[in-house]
C-alpha cells in the first residue's frame, strides 16, 4: 500500500463481469453507481491547531497525573488490578493508585505508530504518525432511511451497512456493527456478525470487549479468516478492539478482561473514555479532557505491562452535555476544542489518537451535515489518527442513516483530496498560460487548460452543481434523495470480495460448533 497521500483523480470502475469486489471494492456487474477515488492511504500534511500553550500542556498532565497519584481509578476487574499491583501501583479494595514515573515509564512502552493488516494485504492500514484512516457508524440499535423510516435494527440492514463499509473507498475499517442486528439473540449475535464482516468485507475488523466468549471468538475467526496459524496472529496486529472508561473515573469487569486478552496476543486496544462535560466529568472542557486523560493512561499502562510495546491508541470522546435537558451534544464548538486539546496531549504522550466523525442531529438534514463538518475539522486540525463513526451517525449514535452514511462518504472523499499534497513547479505556477492570455483573453480553451480540466479540482458523486433553473427542471431532487438513490444502486451492484471457499466453509464450522456449544453467555 502506498505512502503517498492520495493524487489519483477519481475514477469510474471498468463494467466487466467478474468474481469479487477487487481492490477498489466495486462491483463490476452494471457500471458504477458512483464516481470515487481509487483505495489509498490518507495522509494529513497540515499542522496540528493547538489551542494551549507549553504552559497548559505541563499544567493538564500534572492534573492528570495528580488524579492517578491522589484519587485513582477504580477497577472492577481484580485481576486487572493484581497486575497494576505486582508493578508497583497501590491498590485499595477497587481503588487503583499509582505514581507518575509508573505512568510515563509504562505509556513510553507503546509505539507511537503500528499497522493493522487484514485478510486482504493490500486493505493494510497505519495507526499514528501523519496517517489517517475513517471507519463506519458503529453500534446504534436503530437505522433509518427515507423509505421505510426510523427502524430497529436487523440482520439484513447489519449486512447492507457492511456492503456499504466494503463498497465505498474512504472507509478504511469495518468498526462495530454499524447497527445492531436486533432480531439475533445476543448469545450468538457476534457469531453472526463477524462471519458477516469477514465474508461481506476484507477490511481490518473490531471486536466488542464484551466478555470472554465474544473476544476469543473474534480473534480466532479474523486468523481463520486470514489463513493463518496462531503464531502468524500473534505476531502482529491483525484487528483490534475499544474500550471506554465508565466515566467518572471507573474501568468495569468486561471491557478490561477483553482489553487483557487481546494485549497477550499482541492485538491493539483504543482506550477512549467517554467524558461529557456536565454530566460525566466537569463542566470546564479543560477539565473533562484532564479526567479522560487519568481514565485513558491508566488502561495504557496495564496493557504495558500485560505486553510491552504492545500497540494501543488513545482516544477522544469528551463533549459537552446540552445543560437545558442533558442530552449529550456533538459536533459543537466545545467538542472541537477538546479533541484539539487531546491531540496536543496524545503527541506529549508520543500515542496515535482516535476522535469521531459525530452529530447530534435527529435526520440527515443541515444540523446533522454542520454538526458532521465540525467533527470533521476537529479531526483534521487535532492530528486524529483513527476516525471512528466517519459514516451513517445521526441521533448521538441512537441511530445508523443509509442517507447520512452517503452523504458523509462525500465529504471524506473531499477532506482526502483538500489533503492531496499542493505542487509548487513551473507547471502550477502557469506563468507561461497567463502571458498566453493575457489581460483580455481566457484560460477555457487553452492547452494547459486542456490538459488538466479533468483532474484539476475535486469532482463530487452527491452534489448537485446545477442552478436553480435546471435543479427545478430535473425534479428539485434534494441532498438527502439522491444519497438514498445511490445507496440502493451501490446495494444493488456490490458482490463480495474474494475468499478462498475452504477458508469460508473453515468459518461456518467454527460458527456453528460456537452456536452449538451456546455463543456467549448472556443475562436473558
Amino acid at each position: 500500500m502506498s505512502d503517498e497521500a492520495i493524487t489519483a483523480k477519481p475514477v469510474k470502475t471498468k463494467t466487466r463481469r467478474g468474481r469479487g469486489g477487487g481492490r477498489d471494492g466495486n462491483s463490476r456487474r452494471g457500471g458504477p453507481a458512483i464516481r470515487q477515488y481509487p483505495w489509498q492511504t490518507v495522509i494529513n500534511p497540515d499542522r496540528p491547531t493547538e489551542p494551549v500553550d507549553a504552559e497548559g500542556v505541563a499544567k493538564i498532565h500534572d492534573t492528570a497525573m495528580r488524579i492517578l497519584e491522589e484519587i485513582g481509578i477504580e477497577f472492577l476487574n481484580a485481576e486487572a488490578a493484581e497486575i497494576l499491583r505486582q508493578h508497583g501501583a497501590t491498590v485499595d479494595g477497587e481503588n487503583v493508585r499509582m505514581g507518575r514515573d509508573m505512568v510515563m515509564e509504562k505509556v513510553a512502552l507503546a509505539p507511537s505508530q503500528f499497522t493493522l493488516t487484514p485478510r486482504n494485504l493490500d486493505r493494510q492500514i497505519t495507526i499514528g504518525g501523519n496517517h489517517l484512516v475513517f471507519g463506519n457508524v458503529s453500534s446504534p440499535p436503530n437505522c433509518s432511511d427515507l423509505d421505510t423510516g426510523r427502524r430497529t435494527g436487523t440482520h439484513e440492514d447489519y449486512k447492507n451497512f457492511m456492503r456499504l463499509t466494503q463498497y465505498f473507498n474512504c472507509i478504511h475499517f469495518a468498526g462495530g456493527y454499524p447497527v445492531e442486528p436486533m432480531d439475533i439473540h445476543p448469545s450468538v449475535r457476534h457469531l453472526d456478525c463477524l462471519y458477516d464482516k469477514l465474508i461481506l468485507t476484507d477490511k481490518v475488523v473490531h471486536a466488542y470487549s464484551l466478555g470472554k466468549e465474544r473476544v476469543e471468538d473474534v480473534m480466532e475467526m479474523t486468523r481463520i479468516a486470514g489463513g493463518l496459524s496462531h503464531e502468524e496472529f500473534d505476531a502482529s496486529p491483525r484487528m483490534y478492539t475499544n474500550i471506554n472508561s465508565t466515566s467518572p473515573l471507573k474501568h468495569d469487569y468486561p471491557m478490561l478482561d477483553g482489553m487483557m486478552r487481546l494485549a497477550r496476543r499482541g492485538q491493539p486496544t483504543i482506550v477512549t473514555p467517554f467524558t461529557l462535560a456536565g454530566a460525566m466529568a466537569p463542566v470546564t472542557m479543560v477539565g473533562a479532557v484532564t479526567q479522560s486523560l487519568a481514565e485513558a493512561l491508566i488502561a495504557i499502562v496495564l496493557i504495558q505491562c500485560i505486553n510491552p510495546g504492545c500497540p494501543t491508541a488513545i482516544g477522544t470522546f469528551t463533549s459537552n452535555v446540552d445543560m437545558k435537558t442533558g442530552a449529550p451534544a456533538f459536533g459543537t464548538p466545545d467538542y472541537v476544542r477538546a479533541t484539539q486539546i487531546t491531540g496536543q496531549m496524545a503527541r506529549f504522550y508520543g500515542l496515535p489518537m482516535r476522535s469521531s466523525g459525530v452529530c447530534a442531529a435527529n435526520v440527515p438534514d443541515g444540523q446533522s451535515m454542520w454538526e458532521y463538518m465540525n467533527s470533521m475539522w476537529a479531526v483534521v486540525t487535532s492530528g486524529t489518527n483513527v476516525v471512528y463513526h466517519a459514516a451513517g451517525w445521526l441521533e448521538g449514535g441512537l441511530c445508523a442513516s443509509f442517507e447520512k452514511f452517503v452523504m458523509d462518504c462525500e465529504v471524506l472523499q473531499q477532506f482526502q483530496s483538500y489533503m492531496n499534497p499542493m505542487v509548487v513547479d513551473d507547471s502550477t505556477l502557469a506563468l507561461d498560460a497567463m502571458k498566453e492570455v493575457g489581460s483580455n483573453g481566457h484560460f477555457f480553451g487553452i492547452q494547459h487548460t486542456q490538459d488538466r480540466y479533468e483532474t484539476a479540482f475535486y469532482n463530487p458523486f452527491l452534489s448537485d452543481w446545477n442552478n436553480y433553473e435546471n435543479f427545478e427542471e430535473r425534479g428539485a431532487v434534494w441532498t438527502h434523495d439522491r444519497a438514498n438513490k445511490v445507496y440502493k444502486q451501490i446495494l444493488e451492484e456490490y458482490e463480495e470480495p474474494p475468499m478462498d471457499e475452504a477458508i469460508k466453509e473453515e468459518l461456518a464450522t467454527f460458527v456453528a460448533k460456537r452456536k452449538e456449544e451456546g455463543g456467549a453467555p448472556t443475562d436473558f
